[in-house]
């Protein structure tokens, strides 16, 4: 899942994109108001954790823009502040949860897989489509003939990012950009391998190729 993190505290920072990465999120960074607002609208990210104290244009600012401009991504939003009212403002303007500071990375993280799973209308941190069921927390998948198989970080990505959009076609640029970070973005051929790595797994039949259009998990 890509995330887009707007944090001006470079330590806080650098600390939430390691610990991110190595859960398995693609993040893209950025320290003021104005590139968040840009980026937000501009990319499509599966969420964002967005704080409040954002030089050249507040977080308050940036989530008020982003909801009227129609953008539903969810929102955690972080603040120093031990404040009632600002977290009561961030909530109204749009948010989906707060997170105040300091805090715990595994509170951040549990808090963030919740509102995406809401978005995607999942009740528990598993992902089901058909008999494939995968576990978040130990990056394993089951089917029916074969269970807890162990995934590597890359087809753990492809395989959450196709369980959390299953009635959809994706390109494989957009799964390219789902999985791998900006800098490191890899052509389409990469992507084919890994899906045949996960039919490898799941079975060939499992995932359906749409010539010219990309990729979708079989009913």
């Amino acid at each position: 899942m890509k995330l887009l993190l707007a944090e001006d505290d470079i330590e806080l920072a650098e600390y939430l994109m390691r610990n991110l990465r190595s859960s398995a999120y693609v993040v893209e960074w950025v320290d003021n108001g104005i590139d968040a607002d840009f980026l937000g609208l501009e990319e499509d990210f599966d969420g964002i954790i967005l704080d409040l104290g954002l030089p050249q244009k507040s977080g308050l600012e940036v989530l008020s823009h982003w909801r009227e401009r129609g953008l539903d991504t969810p929102v955690l939003i972080l603040t120093a502040r031990d404040s009632w009212q600002e977290r009561v403002d961030g909530l109204k303007a749009g948010a989906d949860d707060y997170l105040g500071k300091p805090f715990q990375f595994e509170e951040l993280a549990a808090r963030l897989q919740a509102i995406v799973r809401r978005r995607f209308g999942r009740a528990d941190n598993s992902l089901r489509h058909a008999d494939i069921v995968l576990d978040i927390d130990a990056r394993r998948v089951t089917t029916a003939e074969r269970e807890n198989m162990p995934l590597t970080a890359i087809e753990f990505r492809l395989l959450r990012y196709l369980l959390l959009n299953p009635d959809r076609i994706l390109s494989k640029t957009e799964l390219s950009e789902h999985i791998y970070e900006e800098e490191r973005l890899k052509d389409s051929n990469v992507i084919e391998v890994y899906v045949n790595r996960l039919r490898s797994l799941l079975g060939k039949s499992r995932i359906t190729t749409y010539r010219g259009q990309g990729y979708r998990l079989a009913n």
